[in-house]
């Protein structure tokens, strides 16, 4: 929702600014991927939009489902966000975050479908390929779809390389076509 990523994004911001300065983006990282698992689960939805539980509640609530091991920054964070009711974009928050902590270290996020299990060397043989030819470093996602019969569709940013069975027959059929 390109609303929700309006909202966020402030908060996204501060958040990283707040991270960066105390040297731990991967400690922020790592706390708004278990926050944002919090929200977004159907039970704690309906408790951030029940009219009825005041925010201190909401604010222990969920505080206590999250789990203990959050900074006091981060304390404060999820009380700013329940204070402005802004708990339901926390995954927009985190999503944006992620961005703006791989654009600071000069990565880019890869992912990979595969038709087949990739082993770990063919794995690391790829993503050294692709790190070369976008002279980035990448974090690599990679998933199983059977449906590309064979070979790989691979994504990074905007660019998508299909190296896929499926892909070159779909080539194949609208070359033939024409």
């Amino acid at each position: 929702m390109a609303e929700n990523v309006t909202i966020a994004r402030p908060y996204a911001d501060a958040a990283f600014e707040l991270a960066r300065g105390a040297g731990a983006l991967g400690p922020w990282s790592e706390a708004l991927d278990r926050l944002a698992a919090v929200a977004a689960d159907a039970s704690m939805k309906a408790c951030i939009n029940d009219p009825k539980l005041s925010s201190d509640r909401l604010y222990q609530l969920f505080l206590d489902v999250a789990g203990k091991g959050f900074t006091p920054e981060l304390q404060n964070f999820v009380r700013v966000l329940v204070d402005n009711e802004r708990l339901q974009v926390l995954p927009e928050i985190r999503d944006l975050f992620v961005e703006l902590k791989n654009e600071h270290e000069g990565v880019q996020e890869a992912e990979i479908a595969s038709a087949f299990p990739l082993d770990d060397a063919t794995l690391a043989n790829l993503k050294a390929d692709l790190e070369n030819r976008f002279k980035t470093r990448l974090n690599v996602q990679v998933s199983l779809d059977p449906e590309l019969i064979g070979g790989v569709r691979i994504a990074i940013g905007d660019e998508v390389i299909d190296a896929s069975v499926r892909g070159k027959l779909a080539n194949m059929a609208a070359a033939l076509k024409n």
